[in-house]
C-alpha cells in the first residue's frame, strides 16, 4: 500500500485540526500554510471529508473547519475511505488453479491485506497527534495543545 498524495494531505488536515486548542473552526487556508499544502486542493479534500462526517464547516468571518467528532473516535481507514484511498493488494488478480505457488501467494497478500485493514481501523487520529507530540518534544519544541 502507499499513501498517495490525497491520504497524505487528508491526514495532515485532520492531524492539524486535532492540534488546534479547543477544536475551534479553522479556515482552510491557515490549514494549508501551517501544513505547506496547496489551499485549492486542499479544500476540495476537505470537503470530501465534512461528506464523510468527518469534519464539520461552519461560514462567515470566524469560519472554517473542524473535527466532528474527537480525535479517538476518527480512525485512519477511515480518513483514507473518505478521501477514495483503497489498500486492496491485487485488485484484479485472480490466482491461476494450475500454479499452487500463485494460491499460496495470493492467500498471503489476503491474509496481509485483512490485517492491514483492522490496523487502519484501529489506529485513531488520537494516535498520530500522540505521536506528533512526542516527535514534537523529542526536537524540543514546546507546546499547549490539549487533547
Amino acid at each position: 500500500m502507499k499513501l498517495t498524495t490525497r491520504g497524505h494531505y487528508s491526514v495532515k488536515a485532520l492531524l492539524d485540526l486535532s492540534l488546534q486548542p479547543s477544536y475551534g473552526p479553522t479556515s482552510a487556508r491557515a490549514i494549508a500554510t501551517r501544513q505547506n499544502l496547496p489551499a485549492p486542493y486542499l479544500e476540495k479534500l476537505l470537503i470530501e471529508l465534512r461528506q464523510a462526517d468527518l469534519v464539520t464547516s461552519s461560514r462567515g468571518v470566524q469560519g472554517g473547519y473542524q473535527l466532528a467528532r474527537s480525535p479517538a473516535q476518527i480512525s485512519l481507514a477511515q480518513i483514507l475511505e473518505a478521501v477514495g484511498e483503497t489498500i486492496e493488494p491485487l485488485p484484479h488478480h485472480l490466482p491461476d488453479a494450475d500454479q499452487s505457488e500463485d494460491w499460496v501467494t495470493f492467500t498471503l497478500w489476503q491474509r496481509l491485506h485483512q490485517k492491514l485493514k483492522a490496523a487502519l481501523q484501529e489506529i485513531s487520529l488520537e494516535d498520530l497527534y500522540y505521536d506528533a507530540k512526542s516527535w514534537q518534544a523529542a526536537q524540543g519544541e514546546t507546546s499547549s495543545f490539549i487533547i
